[in-house]
């Protein structure tokens, strides 16, 4: 397929899902999976990774990728925003949800948000609400394949709501905080939630 009937076919999808209105404000459709980070993909060590949700919990948990996967999975649809601008529709995402980790790690009362902590010191918070809402989860599998180590494999938070720098790539722990604070990208002018349909790209959004 030429440039010119690729760009035709970005043209018509951007137009349905306007239409739609599944389409934010100051976003364009893409066909591809642009790939954005900082730094390099970090390595996967299955016998020595795990994932901690810690801080305000009643319930610090260590699991290891295998008892992750043995928790209840989900699938879910989701098209993805990024504050960059482009969007990606119908993800097919596969993993555990959110609800499950944080029901068994048990939040004491006063926990109201989350820092969300992963490989490479990258860092993302979140109000704990939104972490418990039904398509919110921690994904393995896009589009019925393992996901792409820089698309985040072994583990993606997947926050469909928000734009995407919220879903971190590679995520490691959750830490259970009673206060807001934010992570890489909200230290250095991020938005602390990030609306795509709000246009919270920056702190002043």
């Amino acid at each position: 397929m030429n440039i010119f009937w690729k760009n035709s076919e970005r043209k018509q999808l951007e137009e349905q899902m306007q239409r739609a209105g599944r389409l934010p404000p100051g976003q364009v459709a893409t066909l591809k999976w642009p790939v954005l980070h900082l730094g390099g993909v970090p390595r996967f060590d299955r016998v020595r990774w795990d994932f901690r949700p810690f801080g305000l919990v009643e319930q610090p948990l260590a699991l290891s990728y295998d008892e992750l996967l043995a928790l209840p999975q989900t699938e879910i649809q989701a098209d993805m925003h990024c504050v960059t601008r482009w969007s990606r529709f119908d993800n097919r995402w596969e993993g555990v949800p959110a609800r499950e980790i944080i029901e068994r790690a048990r939040p004491r009362p006063e926990a109201t948000h989350v820092l969300v902590h992963a490989d490479g010191g990258y860092a993302t918070n979140l109000p704990l609400g939104d972490l418990l809402r039904e398509d919110v989860l921690f994904a393995h599998t896009h589009d019925g394949q393992p996901l792409e180590p820089e698309h985040g494999y072994p583990l993606r938070l997947v926050v469909p709501h928000l734009y995407a720098w919220k879903s971190a790539k590679w995520v490691r722990g959750l830490e259970f905080l009673d206060h807001d604070t934010g992570g890489l990208w909200e230290r250095n002018g991020y938005h602390l939630y990030g609306d795509p349909w709000k246009e919270q790209r920056h702190t002043n959004d």
